[in-house]
């Protein structure tokens, strides 16, 4: 090969390879948006609950967090067995192993909570009646329980409401009925054995409702004041760098002012951070957006949800996995 034929192909071969440099630099700088709206591969599946919740777990698919479609008519996907036999607040969560995990509320008075396991949402384990309140046999129940796997400690931690008569006396008075909850906890590793049921989260008032999201290095509790009177009813943000806590003191509530809201379900969803919320009194659903948990942006007019829909969990799944349910 003459050295022209060289410099020639060299120089050809320096061109392609600067075509090929830029084309990668214009993928790497295209609008985050719009790759992120061509991913195809998760959708939202949203778990709750139908009345008092004794037909059992419901399950709805959304592509964009705002238009929600029930799967299988809205029919049950599992019907409740322990406790009081309900399942009303149902709190799924996808932890290492691709597994799924359940917890809910199994009766009004019950001091204990359901929990089942399954691998692809259709197929259930016998379900469970964790006594979670049994050291403490006072308590009047054991409400709305969540679940959160923290990678930190490689723990599963259990957390719900529950109110023990007179041991808060001052709160209790501005209570409905003198139901004065706090948040208790528990975790475990394997679910079979599990840490001594412990307060998780006293703020000095009456708080029920609470789910746990983490944003960078901070855990955040978003939870419900549940006093009555004056009533307050409504959603506020609090922050911790451990699970141990200390908590800090709560931010102002986020939610809009004369709507009573409970049964927050949070997700992280195409770079923003939705909070959705149950509107109890007027029987409908609220959703809010924010990317720091200080400014909100209120999408509930553009929400739309199955009839009758009452509060659970929302987590991201592969398209696959609901194209088979």
């Amino acid at each position: 090969m003459s050295s022209r034929c060289f410099r020639e192909i060299s120089e050809l071969s320096r061109c392609v390879g600067v075509i090929l440099c830029c084309l990668v630099l214009a993928a790497c700088t295209t609008d985050d948006s719009h790759i992120l709206a061509t991913d195809n591969d998760t959708v939202l599946l949203f778990a709750s609950f139908r009345g008092n919740g004794q037909d059992g777990l419901h399950l709805a698919v959304s592509e964009d967090g705002l238009n929600w479609q029930a799967l299988r008519q809205d029919q049950s996907f599992l019907t409740p067995k322990v406790g009081t036999q309900l399942m009303r607040d149902p709190v799924i969560i996808q932890g290492p192993g691709q597994q799924f995990h359940m917890v809910w509320t199994s009766g009004w008075e019950d001091a204990g909570i359901g929990i089942a396991h399954s691998s692809n949402l259709k197929d259930w384990s016998e379900q469970q009646f964790l006594p979670v309140m049994a050291d403490f046999p006072e308590a009047r129940n054991a409400w709305a329980p969540e679940i959160f796997y923290d990678e930190t400690t490689q723990r599963y931690w259990i957390y719900w409401a529950s109110t023990l008569p007179g041991k808060y006396p001052d709160s209790e008075k501005q209570a409905d009925k003198g139901w004065d909850h706090r948040i208790y906890a528990t975790s475990t590793k394997d679910f079979k054995t599990y840490s001594p049921t412990r307060l998780f989260y006293e703020p000095g008032f009456n708080v029920i409702d609470s789910t746990l999201i983490q944003q960078g290095n901070e855990y955040v509790m978003i939870a419900k004041d549940e006093t009555r009177y004056p009533p307050a009813k409504n959603l506020f943000i609090t922050r911790a760098s451990s699970l141990e806590g200390p908590w800090q003191k709560r931010l102002a509530p986020f939610t809009p002012g004369g709507v009573w809201a409970e049964g927050p379900a949070a997700v992280f969803w195409r770079g923003w951070y939705y909070v959705y919320y149950d509107q109890y009194i007027d029987h409908s659903f609220g959703v809010m957006r924010t990317r720091n948990f200080t400014d909100w942006e209120n999408l509930t007019p553009q929400l739309t949800m199955p009839p009758g829909t009452r509060h659970g969990s929302v987590l991201v799944v592969p398209r696959s996995l609901v194209g088979s349910l």
